[in-house]
């Protein structure tokens, strides 16, 4: 016979004594099963222990995480959180330069349990740490010749301690004093500070500027660009990495007139540069984190655009007018006549011809074709950078298109508009960067005007590809189709400069793109005959089921998922597996991203199938709503879910990727009798379908299957053939 539901078998241990083995009982209070373990090692004020998972975490159990408890655990007896963190309390401000080291090491272990953190915190323990930061640093400031390496590890175990109380989330950013902040920035602008101290200042910097307005302010006064650009020149990539974060951060939270400015001091410094050298071409390969950093700065730096982006030309501005002019002067080589030069008609016919040549939907007055947002005036910009920088191709397209019939001509000024606004798509200026994204190309950190340099390559691709094609007016879209395919394309392969992704796309030519879509169709080549239609549609079902299998497979495997907190970088991760039998969800907390498969005995957590009730996504889910960062971010909602259980209770996900999403969302959804709609769904029924339906129909090939099934001969008019075997 099973034991009961409610108890759990444990092993117990105590220092000094031999390991207990107990069965504990879920449904008796806490402190009655603390005190009947006290009183068998005969131990007195049981009030003051405590139970804790005897593993790398130390957790404490409490009555909100007991359920985490299965058989087999071991479970180890020590001084209550309370106690431990009055005791800490005391022997961090001990006089003994050892003492204080070790109580400092073991509370920066001690801080992570968020039970303890509580109590710690209770007793005012982050005013405590941030005064041995402001002050107790001086105090110690003379023994650091003689024991440099001993006030290293006193400090940065103390940052360690404060970081680890904050991330919990229980005290607010906003009550930190300037003292403080002029602190952490002056371990981060010396140029020989301790490893571990420099990366916990600059983590503490990130999350002041991330959470606090007013902080912000307060950092920026302290920190300057110079004094983290050292810090990249190392060798350290984890340090590049906080301070690439810092430097995101700051520019993240600037006010919107300060942005241009922080980006042209960024140049004055050679920051690109400096990245790209010290960095993306250094020997050690680039991890998740730092590819992270450098999107982000990517993705920040293309959106400065934005204001430009979303201003549309003024046709009454003069300034602006005279762009206009100088792209018309460069591409005939004319000078602004004078006033008295000529009747006023004779000159506006001439510009009217010169705007038509330059490719302008308006002819009269080609400021109106600025007018539409996006991409507004940031298209005339590039056109205007293309004529300056790369002056002969820029005439060279102008005059062959001028030469053309008319409806051969690819127009360069439409041109430049609509690609414009397809690169700002493409590369979505004035979108958020997203939490989970690495996808940063390092060829835009090779120029300084990136965004302009790859218009100019673009846009010559668009006129090869038009003549390619052999394009007529009509065929102006088919042709931003093509062109559009072949950016993306080269794209992917992620080209180390401008150069690669020129050479890439000279590859792609519209003949290698009729060859690769030929290719595609012949892949997924759809029947559409009725005889077809009624094979596929009864061979679906069979295809849904193996994919239902595919999906419940993958979640018995499992996936680590990462907890995002604000300090996004020191990743917390937990595992979720469904059990073999498909009736339990296994979960629990990770020290770190496993390299394979977790087994069900580590993980703590169950939630029986059974018990849930429905499956949420996107904004609806519980920890979307909470305040913060993620709330605005468009990537972590698309990858966000939630299954519902009991009375309102909730286990929410941060899917890694879009793939891991529609997995865990089919699976669970399939567990329900739900119908699995994601997109990957769609797209392995179209795939696997395609796959079934050829080989079927392998034995059929070049013979006409007729639309309607031949008719059934009538019945003959007597059974007298029929061979009787009796």
């Amino acid at each position: 016979m099973p034991p009961p539901a409610d108890i759990v078998k444990v092993a117990i241990e105590w220092p000094g004594a031999f390991p207990k083995l107990m069965e504990i009982d879920q449904k008796k209070p806490l402190s009655a099963i603390i005190k009947e373990v006290c009183e068998g090692w005969s131990l007195g004020s049981h009030e003051t222990y405590a139970l804790q998972i005897a593993d790398a975490t130390n957790f404490y159990i409490t009555e909100k995480n007991r359920n985490d408890i299965k058989n087999g655990s071991i479970l180890r007896l020590t001084t209550s959180p309370y106690q431990t963190a009055l005791q800490l309390h005391e022997r961090i401000q001990s006089s003994s330069m050892d003492a204080k080291l070790e109580s400092l090491k073991d509370l920066a272990n001690a801080s992570r349990d968020i039970t303890f953190a509580q109590e710690f915190i209770n007793l005012d323990g982050i005013s405590l740490l941030t005064q041995m930061v402001e002050s107790g640093t001086e105090r110690y400031q003379k023994l650091q010749k003689i024991m440099k390496p001993c006030f290293g590890d006193l400090l940065s175990f103390t940052l360690t301690a404060f970081v680890e109380l904050m991330d919990h989330g229980i005290v607010s950013w906003d009550t930190f004093s300037v003292a403080f902040i002029k602190k952490i920035a002056s371990f981060v602008n010396k140029t020989a500070m301790d490893t571990a101290v420099l990366q916990r200042s600059l983590a503490i910097l990130e999350s002041m500027v991330l959470n606090s307005q007013d902080l912000y302010h307060k950092v920026a006064q302290e920190i300057t660009i110079g004094q983290l650009i050292p810090h990249l020149q190392g060798t350290d990539q984890d340090i590049q990495t906080y301070t690439i974060a810092v430097i995101n951060a700051l520019f993240l939270k600037a006010p919107e007139e300060k942005r241009q400015e922080m980006a042209h001091i960024l140049a004055q410094k050679q920051l690109r540069s400096i990245i790209l050298t010290s960095v993306i071409r250094s020997p050690t390969p680039i991890n998740d984190e730092m590819a992270h950093q450098l999107y982000v700065m990517q993705v920040l730096n293309f959106n400065l655009c934005e204001d430009r982006m979303m201003t549309k030309m003024d046709p009454q501005d003069q300034a602006q007018r005279d762009i206009i002019f100088e792209l018309r002067r460069i591409a005939f080589d004319v000078e602004s006549e004078p006033n008295n030069g000529g009747s006023i008609e004779k000159r506006k016919s001439m510009y009217t011809r010169d705007y038509k040549k330059l490719g302008f939907i308006n002819h009269v007055n080609p400021a109106v074709d600025f007018t539409q947002i996006p991409p507004g005036m940031m298209a005339l910009d590039n056109m205007l950078y293309f004529a300056k920088h790369h002056q002969d191709a820029y005439i060279r397209i102008v005059l062959e298109n001028s030469s053309r019939e008319d409806k051969h001509e690819c127009p360069f000024g439409r041109s430049s508009i609509e690609l414009t606004k397809m690169l700002c798509e493409i590369l979505k200026v004035g979108e958020l960067p997203s939490e989970n994204c690495h996808d940063f190309h390092p060829m835009f950190f090779t120029h300084e005007h990136s965004f302009e340099e790859f218009f100019c390559i673009c846009i010559q691709l668009l006129n090869k590809t038009w003549k390619e094609m052999r394009a007529t007016s009509e065929d102006f879209n088919k042709v931003m189709q093509v062109v559009r395919e072949q950016i993306m394309r080269a794209l992917s392969v992620k080209p180390n400069s401008l150069d690669q992704f020129k050479s890439r796309l000279q590859n792609l030519s519209y003949t290698e793109i009729l060859k690769i879509r030929q290719s595609e169709r012949m892949n997924q080549e759809d029947f559409q005959s009725r005889p077809i239609l009624e094979l596929r549609e009864k061979i679906q079902p069979e295809i849904m089921e193996l994919i239902k299998q595919q999906r419940l497979n993958r979640l018995c495997e499992g996936t680590c998922f990462r907890k995002i907190s604000s300090r996004r970088r020191q990743d917390k991760f937990w595992y979720c597996r469904l059990s073999p039998n498909h009736k339990v969800l296994h979960y629990g907390d990770l020290e770190e991203s496993p390299q394979g498969e977790v087994p069900h005995d580590s993980l703590q957590d169950k939630l029986p199938v059974a018990d849930i009730k429905a499956v949420i996504t996107g904004k609806d889910c519980p920890h979307m709503k909470e305040k913060g960062a993620l709330k605005q971010n468009k990537e972590v909602l698309e990858l966000a879910f939630s299954v519902l259980y009991e009375s309102d209770e909730y286990l929410n996900f941060i899917a890694p990727d879009k793939h891991e999403y529609c997995v865990w969302t089919d699976g669970l959804n399939a567990l329900l009798g739900k119908e699995m709609t994601s997109d990957y769904t769609k797209t392995d029924m179209d795939t696997l379908l395609s796959m079934e339906m050829k080989l079927r129909l392998l034995d059929l090939e070049n013979i006409q299957i007729p639309e309607a099934p031949p008719p059934i001969p009538k019945e003959p008019s007597n059974y007298d053939f029929v061979y009787d075997c009796n």
